[in-house]
């Protein structure tokens, strides 16, 4: 089976994950997806495939004849879509033989356009798969799946010579927790792979610093008739706030290495208010100078308006990985290889984001980030092909085969 018809039928499974839920994983429905692959692991001959209490499936594949001093190689994607728009019922449009043009998405309105995403221009002759402009596709991290199952189908029909090949699955990436309760221990792995970037030539070793934050604003309500000097409008000290912060430094306004404040939500009454950020920078010093910042705006509101008014919940959600890979870049440069004997320049550049890689670098696994071929993730203009899927199972299997001689 190709990756793209394992990736058509996964994306029908819904399992957005949920940033208030407190539990993992986060929501229940990725159990759907976690059993389906566990069924399908273990009748292509994975014996030890299972889904733990969390949501983790795992399961091995051991190493062939003559490889048993190989380095156990890891390969992980995960299971939720991004709670940013829609994952549920999926409808994927397959359009064969792309004429390089544009896609209407459905009778949604919207228009995949090259002029938006040049990329596709590239694709023209490929098995173009776009979303129907009324959910995201959940390529992300859905393709990721499909191609390490696809990879692990080719290896267990016994004619690449590999090491042990160690496989996870896991919960609630998109919300920053994926990698949290993985056993690394048990999982087996000396270093892994993520499958879960862009374009299929990509290998990425860095990422941004990341961290959540939350201001819960309280106000005092009086009547307006009698609220001279009174009044204090947690709506509009929401607003102050914002205010404060450089509007040059948004997602709109920022690329490469440039960090940034990203405002996800802010609602309020005269009563009670709260603006919600992410805050990233690849940059360590930077980084803690933007929650510096942050904490500074919550004593300069309290100064202001009086002690008790802005209260500043700050959640560190993920570190570069980039400190943790310098010691090991044979995983980066070997990975290039590979993506040069099929043909392709590699491409290496920041995350403006992170993966389950970056805190399982941290926690003493080194993992880099590897492309899936998909483009546009967490909203309606997804879009993936069939041949870029195909690309990334060769480069799959032949770092699998690339280390298979290596103690």
């Amino acid at each position: 089976m190709r990756a793209y018809e394992r990736l058509l039928k996964y994306v029908k499974v819904w399992t957005t994950s949920d940033e208030e839920s407190g539990q993992t994983p986060s929501t229940q429905r990725q159990f759907d997806l976690a059993r389906l692959l566990v069924d399908e692991m273990k009748q292509m001959g994975i014996e030890d495939a299972a889904v733990d209490g969390n949501c983790y499936v795992t399961g091995s594949i051991p190493a062939s004849e003559g490889c048993a001093g190989a380095p156990a190689i890891g390969f992980i994607s995960h299971l939720d879509t991004a709670p940013d728009f829609s994952g549920e019922n999926v409808r994927p449009q397959i359009i064969e033989n792309y004429d390089g043009g544009e896609v209407p998405l459905g009778t949604s309105g919207r228009v995949l356009s090259p002029s938006q995403f040049p990329e596709l221009a590239d694709w023209a002759g490929r098995t173009l798969i776009t979303t129907d402009g009324t959910t995201l596709l959940g390529a992300d991290d859905k393709a990721g799946i499909a191609e390490i199952m696809t990879m692990a189908e080719i290896l267990l029909a016994g004619t690449i010579p590999h090491g042990r090949i160690c496989i996870a699955f896991t919960p609630d990436e998109e919300i920053g927790s994926g990698a949290g309760l993985l056993d690394i221990g048990a999982f087996g792995a000396k270093f892994a792979y993520t499958v879960d970037g862009d374009s299929e030539n990509e290998i990425a070793y860095e990422n941004f610093n990341a961290a959540g934050a939350r201001f819960e604003i309280t106000g005092f309500n009086i009547h307006p008739g009698d609220a001279k000097d009174k009044m204090i409008n947690a709506a509009l000290v929401a607003a102050e706030i914002a205010g404060l912060l450089p509007g040059c430094e948004t997602p709109a306004h920022t690329e490469g290495y440039e960090g940034f404040y990203h405002l996800t939500d802010i609602s309020g009454t005269v009563e009670a208010a709260s603006l919600s950020y992410i805050v990233r920078d690849h940059s360590a010093e930077r980084f803690e100078a933007r929650l510096e910042t942050l904490r500074h705006i919550e004593k300069t509101m309290n100064e202001k308006y009086g002690e008790g008014t802005a209260l500043l919940i700050l959640r560190e959600q993920y570190r570069n990985m980039k400190e943790k890979l310098a010691d090991c870049m044979e995983v980066v440069s070997s990975a290039e290889d590979v993506i040069r004997e099929c043909g392709l320049v590699p491409v290496e550049r920041p995350i403006r984001g992170g993966t389950d890689g970056a805190a399982l670098s941290w926690r003493g696994l080194p993992c880099p980030n590897l492309g899936t071929g998909g483009n546009a993730f967490h909203g309606p203009y997804e879009h993936i092909s069939a041949e870029g899927m195909d690309t990334v199972v060769n480069i799959l299997t032949g770092i699998a085969q690339r280390f298979s001689g290596r103690e």
